[in-house]
């Protein structure tokens, strides 16, 4: 990831999103990884940034579904 990109991350079972290279989460917290996808798209998309998903564990098994750049849905 590139700094200004958004990331989607769990931590302690709650999900948050932030921007790459930054220590502060964007808006609040969400209850699950649905919600706070939908959010995190959302900012990327305005930002015309990447978006990724993680787990506590490491990369998200769904990280697949969200390999397209925001730059690339803007047309």
């Amino acid at each position: 990831m590139a700094a200004g990109d958004i990331e989607t991350f769990q931590r302690d079972g709650i999900w948050f999103n932030r921007i790459e290279g930054e220590s502060i989460t964007l808006g609040s917290s969400f209850m699950t990884e649905a919600e706070a996808v939908k959010v995190g798209r959302g900012a990327a998309t305005a930002r015309q940034v990447a978006h990724t998903v993680r787990t506590e564990e490491g990369p998200s098994a769904d990280a697949h579904a969200f390999e397209r750049h925001p730059r690339d849905l803007i047309g």
